[in-house]
């Protein structure tokens, strides 16, 4: 099982890859996709620094987009609380889940859901932006920096499909640092309940095995948490993402 240091490396380098702003170094990296969604924009951790400080050089950067800062254990102790004393919001506490590979609970597909890789971003994006909460204004934005996206890694794309080939359901597997990192797990709320999620989760594990993933690792919402510990998945930290 890779290290909760591993684990956050590949977070931020997955992060980074959306990145056509300013990254910093190490003590306030960054990263800016101007796509008009916050966790697309944001500060990944402050090391070194007072929180008055990270905020003042932050602003600079992310001016204009709206942003979310990951504290987390890679953060300075206190960082979240100096933000909360210059008045940033807590919007989400969310675990840090890892599960080895050949750990992962076996689950079954849905009847009528095929889910397959897919390179097909027209029909991709808009199915995981209805679930995240991008605004259909910033769908074209969030197309063009998937096709830039660029980072120390590989990103594996899955869509589960209806037999008419409708998107119901989607997964971003993001294979760097030894461990596959999930991201955009949702499916649409029309097709919620019928284990499509956990679905998705165990393909997306299966298919970075195969690429040589060994730990796979991701940060649950409290509605996903149940599901994805009914995989194998536990806490092994946590962030508090904030807000201005």
């Amino acid at each position: 099982m890779e290290s909760l240091d591993t684990v956050l490396a590949a977070h931020r380098a997955y992060l980074l890859g959306w990145n056509i702003g300013v990254a910093g170094g190490p003590d306030l990296p960054t990263y800016r996709s101007d796509v008009p969604h916050a966790p697309l924009n944001g500060v990944l951790r402050v090391l070194g620094r007072t929180p008055q400080d990270a905020l003042t050089e932050a602003r600079k950067r992310l001016h204009g987009v709206p942003r979310i800062w990951w504290v987390g254990p890679d953060s300075d102790a206190g960082t979240a609380d100096g933000l909360v004393s210059l008045g940033a919001v807590q919007v989400a506490r969310m675990p840090i889940m890892t599960v080895g590979i050949g750990a992962v609970a076996e689950v079954p597909t849905p009847a009528g859901v095929q889910i397959t890789e897919t390179t097909d971003l027209a029909t991709f994006v808009p199915a995981y932006a209805r679930v995240s909460g991008i605004p259909a204004d910033g769908v074209a934005a969030t197309i063009e920096r998937e096709k830039a996206f660029t980072g120390d890694g590989t990103v594996l794309r899955l869509a589960g499909r209806l037999d008419d080939g409708r998107i119901v359901a989607t997964a971003v597997a993001w294979i760097s640092h030894g461990l596959v990192t999930l991201y955009f797990i949702g499916t649409q709320p029309e097709q919620r309940r019928r284990g499509i999620g956990a679905a998705m989760t165990r393909a997306a594990i299966e298919l970075a095995g195969e690429r040589g993933a060994r730990t796979a690792a991701l940060t649950s919402s409290a509605v996903g948490e149940s599901v994805y510990r009914g995989l194998g998945f536990r806490p092994v930290g946590e962030f508090r993402l904030l807000t201005f």
